[in-house]
C-alpha cells in the first residue's frame, strides 16, 4: 500500500502542475474585452487628451480636427450594434436630451441634466487624429458601453469655401451637422476608418461655423475622426478651431 502511494505521488504532482498551467493560460483571455485589459480601464485622460486652451489651433497636418467640447456619455443601452438602422439613428439623434442641444455652444465645465444624470462638458484636444471616446469615458470613470456621446467644435474660416465634403469615420454609428444642417449619417455597426463616409458638397462660411456630432455605441470601442476635403480631395487646413 505504501509502495503504491509513493509511486503515484510524482504523477499526481505533475498533473497538478500541468492543470495549474492550463488554468493560468485559460484565465488570461477572461480579462480582455475587445483587446482591452482590466488595467486599461484605470487610465486617466492624459495619454489621449490635453485640456483645450485659448491658443491658436489649426487642423493637423492631414486636416483632422482635434479640438472638441465633449459631453460625458449619456446612457443609451444597446446590447448589440445591429439595431443602428437609419430610422433608429434618426430617432435617437433627434431626440432632445438637454436644452439647446442643436442650437447652443456649450461652455467648458457646463453641466446638463439628462434623465436624472448630471453630465459635464469638457474642452479637450485629442493627442491623436481620432478622438478616442472610449478613453474619454474610462478616464472619467464613466460608462463605456451602451452610450451616446455628443461633440461640438467651432471652426473659423478666413474665406468662404464652397464644394467641400465632410469626411468622417466613427465607431460605431454617428450623425454630424454643419451650421445646424445635417451633413452626414454613418449607420450600422462599423469600425472607425479614416474618411469612411463623405458628405454631399457643403459650404464653409467665412467666419464662424459650428460642427455638431453624436456617436452611439453598444459594446466595443468608441471613437471618431473628421476633416474637410476640398474639390480636389485635399484636406482643408486654413481653418482655426476654438471651443467658444
Amino acid at each position: 500500500m505504501n509502495i503504491k502511494y509513493k509511486v503515484l505521488l510524482p504523477g499526481v504532482s505533475l498533473a497538478i502542475l500541468l492543470g495549474s498551467a492550463v488554468l493560468s493560460r485559460s484565465a488570461t483571455p477572461r480579462h480582455k474585452i475587445h483587446g482591452i485589459t482590466q488595467s486599461d480601464t484605470t487610465v486617466n485622460l492624459s495619454p489621449y487628451f490635453i485640456p483645450a486652451t485659448a491658443l491658436k489651433k489649426t487642423p493637423d497636418g492631414e486636416g483632422f480636427i482635434r479640438r472638441w467640447l465633449l459631453l460625458e456619455p449619456i446612457n443609451k443601452p444597446n446590447r448589440s450594434n445591429t439595431v443602428f438602422t437609419d430610422s433608429y439613428l434618426r430617432s435617437a439623434f433627434t431626440t432632445s436630451y438637454f436644452q439647446n442641444q442643436f442650437t447652443g455652444v456649450p461652455k467648458n465645465g457646463e453641466k446638463v441634466k439628462v434623465e436624472g444624470q448630471e453630465l459635464t462638458w469638457h474642452a479637450l484636444e485629442s493627442n491623436n487624429f481620432n478622438v478616442k471616446l472610449f478613453r474619454f469615458a474610462t478616464g472619467l470613470k464613466k460608462p463605456t458601453y451602451g452610450v451616446l456621446f455628443w461633440a461640438v467644435t467651432i471652426i473659423n474660416s478666413p474665406r468662404e469655401i464652397k464644394n467641400v465634403r465632410m469626411a468622417v469615420g466613427s465607431n460605431s454609428a454617428s450623425m454630424w451637422w454643419l451650421n445646424e444642417k445635417e451633413a452626414i449619417l454613418l449607420s450600422g455597426d462599423r469600425r472607425m476608418v479614416m474618411d469612411d463616409c463623405v458628405s454631399p458638397r457643403l459650404t464653409i462660411n467665412k467666419g464662424k461655423n459650428i460642427i455638431r456630432g453624436a456617436v452611439i455605441n453598444g459594446p466595443g470601442m468608441s471613437d471618431f475622426c473628421i476633416r474637410f476635403l476640398d474639390e480636389k480631395g485635399m484636406p482643408v487646413k486654413d481653418l482655426t478651431i476654438s471651443y467658444e
